[in-house]
């Protein structure tokens, strides 16, 4: 193997994902690709780190971190890819993507460029288009989500029950909804809820 050669380093929580991730890149032989249960630290010289969701943030956060992230995950809502890349992470694809398209993100990241995959580049792209929520926009969609009426969404946040009228219709404008218990499929659906709190409208 060539000693010139970027290396790739795999770091994925899931076992057999690792396994599969590394098979798929080492096959290319575009670069040397190492493996962390194998390899433990080889990270440190690595030009691309692939790893899980968790680990991916964690990694792009270090600020020793020199290598360039790539997650592949199944995590698909768009406040988590939108996370990721805030925190610094340079690629992001779902773990149904194709090996195609794994070797192409790992490519262009190990060129210093970004990717995000097919599956949720479109409305990634959109959220960027999207009016982001204001803080009290925020907790009035989480209680909202919890089943809380205007006058308990009142009572709770300790403002009038006008204002939270007027922070509604800011939710179902910025979230294109309808209806209260659509604001919060269309938030459950882009991942601005927390997750688990029941819809009990």
């Amino acid at each position: 193997m060539r000693d010139d050669l970027h290396t790739i380093h795999v770091q994925h929580a899931d076992p057999a994902m690792s396994i599969g991730l590394h098979a798929i890149l080492s096959a290319h032989g575009q670069w040397r690709v190492t493996l962390e249960s194998r390899d433990p630290g080889a990270g440190g010289g690595a030009a691309v780190l692939v790893a899980d969701y968790a680990a991916g943030v964690e990694l792009a956060r270090r600020p020793d971190t020199a290598a360039r992230v790539l997650i592949v995950t199944q995590l698909d809502k768009e406040s988590q890819v939108r996370k990721a890349l805030a925190d610094g992470v340079a690629g992001y694809v779902l773990q149904s993507c194709s090996p195609d398209e794994l070797v192409e993100a790992v490519r262009r990241l190990s060129a210093g460029r970004a990717y995000l995959g097919k599956a949720i580049a479109s409305y990634a792209a959109d959220g960027r288009n999207r009016i982001a929520l204001t803080g009290r926009e925020t907790e009035v969609l989480q209680l909202l989500a919890e089943g809380c009426c205007n006058k308990s969404i009142a009572r709770r946040l300790g403002i009038g029950v006008g204002t939270v009228k007027t922070h509604m219709k800011g939710l179902m404008h910025k979230l294109d909804a309808t209806a209260r218990i659509h604001v919060v499929a269309v938030a459950a659906r882009r991942g601005l809820i927390m997750p688990g709190e029941g819809i009990r409208l």
